[in-house]
């Protein structure tokens, strides 16, 4: 085994690979860029070393920084965990160059199925069934021939990054440039592959182990069917579609494929099967690490896959066959990100102030995150996974429901609440999944109102505030008290003026109980809790800013801009495209400016016809999340 392990990562897998190190006695060596000094894998790893600024191809994309951080630290070798540079093949050969063992597959592997062109055609040609499709340079003619719907996809990467479901033809040539645009910024390589659509497919995945004396196993399925833009959102094992006999089909067609790469190592065998015929399986790709969703595969086989990563790549063999490999009980997972359901899932940034995170009774969760932690856009949203093990489906689900209960990230707007309706809905819980269900439901378990208890609650605090308190702490000012008290009037409520989204004035009638961290309010006989901190609220994983607001202000700043509309940023992040400049004239729906974060575009356009007013940003630029980027001056007409 190794002395000392470099983790080429951040946030959350980071901390999970050194936590594996620790059990072992491995000492861990955590790289970080300027923006992670003081983030949480630095702190737990034994040693840390910079590697640059913040933007990812100056630290974490940087072979040379990586290389040299491990060489000052005195590292034998080298874990990647998942993300930046896990899949590329020049790292890998880079870290064998150097002296260094890459905790991963061989890099030959990495580059044959990296590329997924040349890797349907290798386990095709091992028996492994794959998806009708075609590729660069007759990419457009083989989508005609194939009919809609087709899917486009990244030769060069996973994801769901540049990936597009074409079901109009006629709109071929733009998703294959937008496709070509975004497979290019997130991977370097625009080329792209082009596959037969399965409409209502299910996505389930192999866990495969193999070591360096030959030795190939699978350790069973993950249900990954619960996705949104081609993201997986929920992950589970095993998953209930499959029967024993159709396991073991599928867990050999993953062992023929790591077979046929020369693989080495822990990675993922990925399939789209038809819900109606789970016997019609299809390779789609194979991920050459280890996966986001690997804990569920953990939990049910009672197998640390870090620890196994760590072995293989120190030369052991794996000491158990295929027949040794059994599935107890229930996992499941979900992935908490930085983004806001109620503004279309947005990435969201900010200062975690309070922070709970679920363990124990058959919870895990693997964070990133401590409270003071900074989430900017430079990196990917996910912050944490919280994963429940049951005996069954039912009690997996009911206690991850709990657990994203107990779950409180204020500071940072999340997705856990939607989760958690997620786990409940009638589908998921009979296990009738498909990749398009989330979509499908999603407008029934976002919301963009306010409940009033939440307001109640957000005024308590603020009413708590404003009691003056004696420095003996015994006695206060009878007159002093904000009730509202007028001298030969009738008591007029205190009111504040506050806005999570739209703006409201609100005064508290219910009564309340105000601690450092939590505030609960009694409203018309029913008591509500949440858990508080600065101007954030929040209960069962959703969370509230409430800000307040002064109307005068906003009054003021609507008079400046009467007769425009002001565009403003969705989400914090870089603007990375500027389509238009001041004076300009535009139509309604114009695309204006791209702004990118978090590994998302978001275009904004023109709201109507009009003239470009005012324009404040330009290419490179960082901005905050509700900042003015461009004014549009409508025609007279339009403002008539």
């Amino acid at each position: 085994m190794f002395d000392t392990v470099l983790v080429a990562n951040r946030g959350e897998i980071a901390v999970r690979v050194i936590r594996t190190l620790r059990s072992l006695g491995v000492r861990s060596v955590a790289v970080y860029s300027d923006a992670d000094a003081d983030a949480r894998h630095v702190r737990e790893a034994d040693t840390a070393v910079r590697i640059g600024p913040a933007p990812a191809g100056e630290s974490y994309l940087s072979v040379q920084r990586l290389l040299e951080a491990a060489a000052v630290s005195g590292a034998q070798a080298v874990h990647p965990g998942y993300g930046f540079l896990a899949e590329n093949a020049a790292f890998a050969r880079a870290c064998e160059e150097a002296g260094l063992v890459f905790i991963g597959p061989p890099a030959d592997a990495i580059a044959l199925m990296g590329d997924k062109i040349r890797a349907k055609e290798t386990v095709a040609a091992a028996g492994v069934p794959v998806v009708p499709g075609g590729r660069d340079p007759e990419l457009a003619d083989a989508a005609r021939r194939l009919g809609a719907p087709v899917l486009l996809k990244p030769s060069a990467g996973g994801g769901g990054k540049g990936m597009r479901l074409v079901r109009d033809l006629s709109l071929l040539d733009e998703e294959i440039a937008a496709a070509r645009r975004e497979a290019r910024a997130s991977f370097g390589d625009d080329t792209l592959l082009v596959e037969r659509w399965v409409d209502r497919p299910r996505h389930i995945e192999i866990q495969v182990l193999a070591d360096g004396h030959g030795n190939v196993v699978h350790l069973g399925e993950r249900e990954c069917s619960l996705q949104r833009r081609h993201q997986k959102v929920i992950e589970e094992a095993p998953s209930v579609l499959l029967d024993e006999e159709t396991r073991a089909a599928m867990g050999e067609a993953a062992v023929q494929a790591a077979r046929s790469c020369g693989y080495v190592g822990a990675g993922t065998v990925e399939f789209i099967v038809p819900g109606g015929d789970p016997s019609s399986y299809y390779f789609m790709e194979m991920n050459t690490r280890l996966q986001v969703e690997h804990p569920v595969t953990e939990l049910v086989t009672g197998l640390d896959l870090v620890e196994w990563q760590l072995r293989v790549a120190a030369g052991e063999r794996l000491p158990f066959a295929q027949a040794d490999v059994t599935l107890t009980g229930h996992a499941v997972e979900a992935r908490i990100c930085a983004e806001d359901p109620a503004r279309g899932f947005l990435p969201t940034g900010g200062t975690v102030l309070l922070l709970r995170e679920p363990h124990g009774d058959g919870v895990r969760t693997d964070s990133g995150l401590s409270e003071g932690t900074e989430v900017g856009s430079l990196y990917d949203p996910m912050l944490s996974k919280v994963i429940a093990y049951g005996p069954d489906r039912a009690t997996a689900l009911r206690k991850l429901r709990r657990a994203l209960a107990e779950t409180v990230t204020l500071g940072v707007q999340t997705n856990a609440g939607f989760l958690r309706r997620l786990l409940a809905h009638p589908a998921v819980v009979a296990g009738e999944l498909d990749t398009g269900l989330v979509e499908r439901v999603v407008a029934d378990l976002v919301s963009t109102d306010v409940p009033d208890e939440v307001y109640e609650a957000a005024a308590a605090v603020r009413l708590e505030a404003l009691k003056p308190v004696a420095a003996d702490g015994r006695w206060t000012d009878p007159f002093s008290v904000p009730s509202g008290w007028r001298l030969g009037g009738t008591p007029k409520p205190v009111g504040f003026h506050l806005r999570v989204q739209d703006p409201v004035e609100y005064a508290p009638h219910g009564t309340h109980t105000v601690t450092a961290d939590r505030v609960s309010v009694t409203v018309d006989g029913v008591r509500h809790t949440f858990h508080r901190a600065a101007d954030w609220i929040g209960r069962d994983g959703d969370a509230w800013q409430v800000r307040d607001h002064d109307p005068v202000a906003a009054s003021l700043s609507r008079t400046a801009h009467a007769g425009a509309d002001s565009l403003t940023a969705p989400m914090p992040g870089t603007v990375t495209v500027v389509k238009v400049a001041v004076g300009d004239e535009v139509t309604a729906g114009q695309s204006l400016l791209v702004v990118e974060a978090m590994k998302m575009e978001h275009v904004i356009s023109a709201p109507h016809a009009g003239t470009v007013a005012e324009l404040d940003v330009k290419p490179g630029a960082t901005v905050a999340m509700d900042q003015v980027l461009a004014v549009i001056a409508p025609h007279e007409e339009e403002t008539a």
